[in-house]
């Protein structure tokens, strides 16, 4: 405790030695110390600063709004661990005026967590403004229309995230160009939801969730401007005049009632289509703005939904090609026998891209003189072809391992021998062995290791350590080589761990770190229930920047 109270107050006295303001981050982002003359620019103490993440706490805009979390410079310097530097960034003070900054950001090594980033940034040389919003008034310039525009582009184009896109969509629109922003949207199965229903308040954005949630279908043959918008026939304007004579369906009972509601006065409907499907609407509304819309509005906007429209037909392909991708995944992933004395779970965790679809896989099964074969392996790339091969080198597995009652060692040379010459797999690692019981009545774990990270022994007392024995090249690097087995006793109550490297690798630490990190983790969580303990491994363990995918397989010693 003296040692790192130590090491604080030298950190602390670094920094104030600093001519400029300056600020430290750890690797999430959030400020773990700031000096004295950083304090005095940003106007706010280090009480309020530190624990805060800082890309939510300063950084923004030239109008004072926040800047998205991927566009942000410094943030992208602080997680990716590089030294950058820039100008015409801009802070938010204390007392919520704007200052402009020019800044560097660079990792550095203070012995207390495990990473951190240095922020050094001084004032740009104009003077702290109050935060400006956009201007509330519908009449823009060409140029700020021009800007307008491409924003939207940026700003849609740069998530995948359906509900995130649609958020920024809102706080481009609103109060630039309306009071209020409704977004209705088309399911895939053909359902009405009102996403969002906005207004400006007070310089911010007030979801109107009383207004929001599902909707009537989709009159067919309804003139009424909602429902020609949503399906895709053409743009609309509307009023609250336009609904009050009697509904043609249930959406115009609601229309008439959002109008009600919003009081607004002036409304354009624009569809969301991409070059497929209508997605949804778009109505912008103005209450507190005198101004009504124009044709020159509509026109502006129909071309905001259209990229909006872009970018949200990107964003479902992605959440459909993940959620096949997972399906796939899941459906390829077998189901855990259930054995006398062990108690056992998996879990499957894919890659945060839809894209890279996994070759991580686990397996488990019962053998013919009763012994429990677990698998654990990764076959290289991150595709289908990936994917497949994994089946493939599953399946084989399992076959050999069922007719052959040999050590693991001999079915994987087996299995290396096999893989160039009847599978796609170029190269995998892989750790195979068998739970059996000895002749004194004690479980053993006997395994053979092709390249994979080593599997992990955590005894009920907390004492975890790494079984490194029976270690081998990877498969598909010499097929002709002669592989090792190793043996170790399972005490009761312990849980034998298999993984893949998504659970311990990170661009931002070592391999040895990432180990160290696992093993002091599963120490901690030994005693927890095997499900808990599994689940809240993956959690901890896990590193935030991995972008892999990840396989776990865990099996406790119960004794009768």
């Amino acid at each position: 405790m003296t040692g790192s109270g130590d090491r604080q107050e030298a950190v602390a006295g670094a920094l104030d030695s600093l001519g400029t303001g300056a600020y430290l981050t750890d690797e999430q982002g959030s400020i773990i110390a700031v000096n004295t003359r950083g304090q005095q620019l940003l106007a706010r103490t280090a009480t309020h600063l530190v624990g805060r993440d800082a890309h939510d706490t300063l950084h923004r805009n030239r109008c004072g709004e926040a800047v998205p979390r991927a566009q942000c410079r410094i943030r992208e310097s602080i997680l990716g661990g590089r030294t950058e530097q820039g100008g015409d960034e801009w802070f938010e003070r204390g007392d919520g005026t704007l200052l402009p900054v020019a800044w560097l950001a660079t990792p550095c090594d203070i012995g207390l967590p495990p990473s951190a980033t240095l922020v050094l940034f001084h004032s740009a040389g104009r003077s702290a403004r109050p935060a400006q919003r956009p201007p509330a008034s519908g009449r823009l310039s060409e140029l700020e229309r021009l800007t307008l525009l491409a924003e939207t582009t940026t700003l849609l184009t740069s998530t995948l995230d359906i509900h995130e896109a649609l958020r920024r969509l809102i706080h481009l629109v609103v109060p630039r160009l309306a009071d209020w922003a409704v977004i209705d949207l088309i399911s895939e199965c053909n359902e009405v939801w009102r996403f969002a229903v906005a207004h400006a308040e007070g310089g911010t954005v007030v979801f109107r969730e009383d207004l929001q949630g599902p909707m009537p279908p989709v009159p067919q043959e309804s003139t009424m401007p909602l429902s020609r918008a949503l399906r895709g026939v053409a743009s609309s304007m509307a009023g609250p005049e336009t609904y009050q004579g009697p509904p043609d369906s249930g959406i115009a009972v609601e229309q008439r009632r959002l109008f009600e509601a919003t009081r607004m006065h002036s409304a354009i409907l624009v569809p969301l289509r991409s070059l497929h499907d209508v997605l949804g609407a778009l109505t912008l509304g103005r209450a507190d703005q005198l101004e009504r819309f124009t044709a020159t509005d509509t026109a502006l906007l129909e071309d905001i939904a259209r990229r909006a429209s872009f970018a949200l037909e990107n964003a479902r392909l992605y959440q459909r090609q993940r959620k096949v991708a997972e399906t796939m995944q899941r459906h390829l992933l077998p189901k855990l026998p259930r054995t006398p004395g062990r108690s056992m779970t998996a879990r499957y965790l894919p890659a945060p891209d839809a894209s890279q679809v996994g070759g991580d896989w686990y397996d488990a099964f019962t053998l013919a003189d009763g012994a429990t074969a677990l698998a654990i392996g990764d076959v290289v790339g991150h595709d289908l072809d990936a994917a497949a091969g994994m089946a493939q080198l599953r399946n084989m597995l399992r076959a050999y391992a069922l007719s052959q009652q040999e050590p693991p060692s001999k079915i994987v040379e087996w299995l290396d021998r096999a893989t160039l010459s009847i599978t796609e797999v170029s190269m995998a690692t892989l750790v195979f062995g068998r739970l059996t019981q000895n002749d004194a009545g004690q479980c053993e774990w006997s395994w053979t290791n092709a390249g994979h990270p080593p599997p992990l022994l955590v005894t009920h007392e907390g004492v975890a350590r790494y079984l490194t024995g029976g270690h081998g090249v990877l498969l598909g690097a010499a097929p002709d080589q002669t592989r090792p087995d190793a043996t170790v006793e399972l005490p009761p109550w312990a849980t034998l761990l298999l993984y893949t490297d998504g659970l311990i690798e990170s661009p931002r630490h070592t391999l040895e770190e990432g180990l160290n990190r696992l093993r002091r983790h599963a120490a901690c969580l030994a005693q927890r229930p095997l499900e808990s303990f599994t689940d809240q491994l993956l959690t901890r363990a896990r590193p935030p920047d991995n972008d892999d995918d990840v396989a776990l397989l865990a099996v406790r010693h119960v004794p009768g």
